[in-house]
C-alpha cells in the first residue's frame, strides 16, 4: 500500500539540461549527449539515485534521478550559456568539436587543455544547478525536437 507521499508527484529543486549546437548530425548529437551527461554524474553525485532491481533481483546500474533536458542552439547561444554558466559557477561539462577527432580520455583533455576558454568551439555543453539560474543560463536556446 502506498502512503500519500509515493504517490505525490517529485518536484526538483534543481535542473539537468544539455545544450546541443544546432548544426550537429544525428548521431553527433547522441554521441556528445552521452559524454557530456557522463560528467555529472560523477562531479555531483547526489543527481545519480539508487540501483535498479526487476522483480527477479537482476541488479541495474544507477541512473539520474531526475529528468535530462536536451536543448539546442547556434554557436551565439552556445558561447553565450557558456558563458552565463561559468560566471554563475555552475557545474558543467563541454564538448568540442575538436573531441570528434579524437579516441581517448586523455586526447580529449589535451584538445580542451590546448585552446583558451573563449576560443573554444563548443557544441555540447551539460549543466546542472538549481531551476531559475539553469534556465537563465540556457536563454535563448529551444527544446530538442
Amino acid at each position: 500500500m502506498r502512503t500519500d507521499n509515493e504517490e505525490a508527484p517529485i518536484r526538483f529543486d534543481t535542473k539537468i539540461a544539455v545544450l546541443l549546437r544546432d548544426d550537429l548530425e544525428p548521431w553527433q548529437r547522441l554521441n556528445v549527449t552521452a559524454f557530456l551527461v557522463s560528467g555529472l554524474g560523477t562531479a555531483v553525485p547526489e543527481v545519480v539515485g539508487e540501483p535498479y532491481r526487476d522483480v527477479d533481483g537482476a541488479e541495474y546500474l544507477p541512473m539520474f534521478r531526475q529528468p535530462v533536458l536536451v536543448f539546442q542552439g547556434s554557436k551565439e547561444t552556445m558561447a553565450a550559456a557558456h558563458g552565463r554558466a561559468r560566471a554563475r559557477a555552475l557545474a558543467s561539462a563541454v564538448f568540442t568539436s575538436d573531441l570528434f577527432r579524437t579516441g581517448n580520455d586523455r586526447d580529449n583533455r589535451a584538445a580542451v587543455r590546448a585552446v583558451g576558454t573563449d576560443s573554444l568551439d563548443l557544441v555540447g555543453l551539460a549543466v546542472h544547478g538549481p531551476r531559475n539560474v539553469v534556465d537563465k543560463v540556457l536563454k535563448g536556446a529551444q527544446m530538442h525536437p
